[in-house]
């Protein structure tokens, strides 16, 4: 089986990882890639916003299965386009991808499904957004409506703060969606479905803020973690079926079934669990590590869902142990990275870990930085402890100029200090 692989991420970097060690994937590509992807498979120039030049790609290369990474292709309709030409893909149509394109339109499915959520209020306008600030007080949550890349949501006991992130998604044209802020740890858990069928993957945690102790802005995600030793029992058997698969069944009874990953983004709050938020692809930096621990291949469990096969598909295996990813992100990250600057690394590597690129790039042999978030560490161990600190002595290995990361990822985990 050839797969071609849409994106430019660590996530592409470890879903490419992982599709080597398939034994039924006879080749990868993937476009447009980066510098690490280009040392492990062939990559192809592509525009990830442009479902016609996906589909070109696709055909013009004969991939057998096509993995469409980030959002941006998927809420465009690169799947819609690829199954209009007859290439098996794996990712959501732009209907479904809705799930994460429109944080408002994921509410009304939550609602008419029974999915439990934050309560929300969809605003258009600044004196709405105010009442609904009012409504459910501070901290206050502010999101975006549409994508922003991770980074469209304000969580903030400033009413001033979430003020004018509303005045800027407004004055960009976007609706606002103000929420009631949800306590409790975080969960994030990818669900692999064919639109009937749901197959959940391992639980993980990441880390949002920029900074240690959930200091600073909100970024992509700056590190993750799998298992969550301290998760409930049954947590993930309760979110298939109190979440994902009413999700699904609702998507499918709309006559726009979802086909894919359903990233579930949950809060374990002191009155049950609720979602935070729905993506319609695989999470970064979450995916590096859950795919770590994945024994079960890849490129046949993504196969069997793009085929409508997944009820016939053999339960998951897993690796045992932990997996632990921490993030190296450029100066001036989040805000305003800079980028261009040469990238090196000490030899030996430290034994079990993998460094997976981002924003990089090559430039006359030599390594660069071509973005904010730059490499992902990824670490597995015999345990949580093992894999922080093989995570953490690799990345102290790389030298780029200004670069930052977070010293805390799992930290309070392997101290036992999570409470529910």
């Amino acid at each position: 089986m050839k797969v071609l692989v849409i994106g430019s991420g660590a996530r592409e970097h470890a879903i490419v990882t992982a599709l080597q060690s398939d034994p039924s994937v006879s080749q990868i590509v993937c476009a447009p890639g980066n510098a690490g992807i280009a040392a492990a498979c062939a990559t192809r120039p592509v525009d990830v916003s442009d479902p016609a030049a996906i589909t070109a790609l696709a055909v013009a290369e004969t991939a057998d299965l096509v993995v469409i990474g980030p959002e941006v292709p998927l809420v465009a309709g690169a799947a819609d386009a690829l199954a209009a030409a007859g290439v098996r893909c794996f990712g959501p149509t732009a209907e479904a991808a809705r799930l994460e394109g429109s944080k408002s339109f994921a509410k009304d499915v939550m609602a008419a499904a029974g999915v439990p959520t934050a309560g929300s209020r969809t605003c258009t306008t600044p004196e709405q957004v105010a009442a609904a600030l009012e409504e459910y007080g501070a901290p206050h949550v502010v999101k975006d409506d549409g994508l922003a890349a991770g980074k469209g949501v304000v969580v903030t006991g400033s009413r001033d703060e979430a003020m004018a992130h509303a005045r800027a998604c407004l004055d960009a044209g976007s609706k606002v969606v103000v929420e009631e802020y949800l306590d409790g740890p975080e969960v994030s858990l990818f669900c692999i479905t064919d639109g009937r069928t749901v197959v959940p993957l391992q639980p993980a945690q990441d880390f949002k803020r920029v900074g240690d102790g959930d200091a600073g802005p909100n970024t992509g995600g700056m590190g993750a973690y799998t298992p969550l030793a301290w998760a409930p029992t049954g947590l993930v058997d309760e979110v298939v079926s109190s979440v994902a698969q009413p999700t699904v069944d609702e998507m499918r009874r709309r006559g726009t079934p979802f086909a894919g990953v359903l990233y579930v983004g949950l809060a374990l709050t002191s009155r049950g669990t609720r979602v935070v938020e729905f993506n319609a692809r695989f999470g970064d930096p979450e995916t590096q590590s859950v795919l770590a621990m994945l024994q079960t291949p890849l490129g046949a469990l993504l196969g069997a869902a793009a085929d409508g096969e997944l009820a016939a598909h053999p339960p998951l295996q897993w690796h045992a142990g932990a997996s632990v990813t921490v993030v190296l992100a450029a100066d001036g990250y989040p805000a305003a990275p800079r980028t261009g600057d040469p990238i090196t690394v000490d030899e030996p590597p430290v034994p079990g870990t993998l460094i997976l690129h981002a924003g990089t790039t090559e430039v006359d042999g030599e390594i660069r930085s071509a973005g904010g978030r730059v490499l992902s560490v990824v670490a597995v161990g015999a345990d949580l402890a093992g894999a922080r600190t093989a995570a953490y002595a690799q990345i102290a290995r790389i030298h780029l100029r200004g670069a930052h990361y977070r010293s805390d990822i799992a930290a309070k985990a392997e101290r036992g200090e999570i409470r529910l």
